[in-house]
């Protein structure tokens, strides 16, 4: 979980401190120094490659944490299932009174 709120939280740093495509359209008009030099595609910075190497980070992240959360688990085990598997059987006193007993099923 600590992976994952890194990297989205690195993602959106990232995204903010890059300069958007929509700033190179005011230089093509005389807008003054402008980082075309590269075409209109532009560079390929170092910020764009962190963005993707975390973005793929993310991802990955988020598939795992998906599988992890969708397995089948054993039930967790309290107190209680202890004590029924270490039932020990109840051995009457002599001086209770006797238990009745059902009638057996009559033969035809």
């Amino acid at each position: 979980m600590f992976v994952q709120v890194f990297s989205s939280v690195a993602i959106i740093a990232l995204v903010l401190i890059q300069r958007g495509k929509g700033a190179d359209a005011g230089a093509g008009f005389g807008g003054g120094a402008s980082g075309t030099v590269f075409g209109a595609r532009g560079a390929r910075t170092g910020l764009s490659r962190a963005t993707a190497a975390f973005a793929a980070v993310f991802m990955l992240n988020s598939l795992a944490l998906a599988y992890l959360g969708t397995r089948n688990q054993a039930a967790p085990r309290t107190i209680l299932d202890q004590i029924e598997a270490s039932e020990v059987p109840v051995v009457p006193s002599p001086d209770a009174a006797p238990v009745p007993q059902a009638p057996a099923p009559a033969e035809q």
